[in-house]
């Protein structure tokens, strides 16, 4: 496969209720995440078209709809959800998710705890 390029939503954040405690379900807390979508762009680029790219914008969407209205206990099950979501909505062959959780229910001093995950269109 050639080297596929890239469109990256860095550092969204949301207020959700995700994790596996009671607490965090019931409180909520921020989340930030970074979406990157990986398809060819040199079209776009060429066309100075939105037909010929992902359009952003509504990807944006589908993300604040998941992690603001749906609750998961796991950051694992809310980035599989995501992925899953833009590979069936949108062109694109592969998408990396990052989820940041600031206040996770750890007991030290940490910035954030973060998972990644890669998808890729299954051919």
């Amino acid at each position: 496969m050639p080297e596929l390029d890239s469109i990256r939503l860095h550092n969204m954040i949301f207020f959700g209720y995700h994790g596996a405690l009671a607490a965090e379900q019931q409180m909520g807390q921020r989340f930030m995440l970074d979406a990157t979508l990986y398809r060819e762009l040199q079209t776009a680029g060429n066309s100075d078209d939105l037909q010929d790219t992902v359009n952003y914008a509504e990807v944006y969407a589908v993300i604040k709809e998941l992690v603001e209205n749906r609750r998961f206990n796991l950051l694992e099950s809310l980035a599989e959800a995501i992925a899953q979501r833009i590979l069936t909505d949108f062109s694109v062959e592969k998408v990396e998710i990052a989820i940041r959780k600031p206040s996770a229910p750890v007991a030290g001093i940490f910035d954030y705890v973060e998972i990644i995950i890669t998808r890729e269109k299954r051919r």
